[in-house]
């Protein structure tokens, strides 16, 4: 029980550091006029953190040998190590749209698409993980996030739909990532193996889009100088080397819940006492939060056993 609520503790941590993470890298974009770039220089940063552990780490080094010996005998499915695609375009999300909508509704986003994407997580038992059904409770926090976006989208004005499109996406892409992740951390016996597969497909998917946007003619304003803005790859090294560990012992609802509640109060402090680019707290995103809140924790309800005869 005690070492369920310490993971429980680390994973609300690791999902506020999330929404720091969203606000960082869509701080980033802005300033470099570039979301993809500013994606790039993320995953890019959090893969030279990673090189320079393993030049250091005899034990990261073993992780990612056992990793590719599973791959190529068999023993673990090549898709489980695409995560890094997942990856890569959740933080593409943040460098092209956090720093517009704000960090609160782009956390509404995400964590609506999370919710509902957990069912059938939950109901396939993907990843060895036990299978779970799919209960009313589950449906109705599943609905009322979908509320959510729909209240999030209505009160935000001019801004254009898609900038809380592209979030929800991610979102739904969460639960999966995080059952994946979870099956290549424990393949590799390394949660830091499962991290380094991750941020090095990503970078290489992103340094692609990056190079075909050059070829095309688009062009980035010069790096910021502002050190802050480029501590996103490190943050999402600590998020996906703690949730591969944290799901084995929480489950993906559980982890889930966790690290929403860490994304949505952190999400809506950091745009209530740090506002940027008019993108501040309103009305309907606090609403939007607080219903989010609320489907993630109807979703968690359970059926109470009944007792044998």
């Amino acid at each position: 029980m005690r070492t369920t609520i310490v993971w429980a503790l680390v994973a609300v941590l690791a999902g506020a550091g999330m929404a720091v993470q969203s606000r960082v890298n869509g701080e980033l974009g802005l300033a470099l006029e570039h979301g993809m770039l500013a994606a790039l220089i993320s995953f890019g940063i959090g893969l030279a953190v990673l090189g320079v552990i393993a030049l250091c780490s005899p034990a990261l080094r073993r992780g990612l040998a056992r990793l590719v010996a599973a791959i190529r005998t068999g023993e673990m499915p090549w898709w489980y190590a695409t995560t890094g695609l997942i990856g890569a375009f959740f933080v593409a999300a943040q460098g092209l749209a956090a720093g517009i909508t704000g960090v609160a509704l782009f956390t509404v986003g995400v964590v609506a698409g999370q919710t509902i994407s957990s069912l059938a997580v939950d109901r396939m038992g993907l990843g060895g993980l036990a299978r779970k059904p799919v209960t009313a409770p589950r449906v109705a926090g599943a609905l009322l996030a979908l509320c959510a976006v729909v209240l999030a989208v209505g009160g935000q004005g001019g801004t254009p739909s898609w900038l809380l499109v592209l979030p929800f996406v991610a979102g739904l892409l969460q639960s999966l990532q995080q059952a994946m992740g979870g099956v290549v951390q424990r393949t590799s016996g390394s949660a830091l193996a499962q991290a380094t597969s991750n941020f090095l497909l990503g970078t290489a998917a992103l340094a692609l889009v990056v190079l075909v946007q050059t070829i095309a003619g688009m062009h980035a304003q010069p790096l910021p100088t502002n050190p802050v803005l480029y501590v996103g790859g490190a943050l999402g090294v600590a998020f996906i080397a703690t949730a591969s560990i944290a799901v084995h012992h929480l489950g993906v609802l559980t982890l889930g819940l966790a690290t929403i509640c860490g994304q949505v109060v952190a999400s809506v402090l950091l745009d209530l006492l740090l506002p940027v680019h008019g993108a501040g707290v309103t009305l309907p995103a606090i609403g939007a939060a607080a219903l989010t809140i609320v489907a993630v924790a109807v979703s968690a309800l359970r059926r109470p056993r009944r007792p044998r005869a």
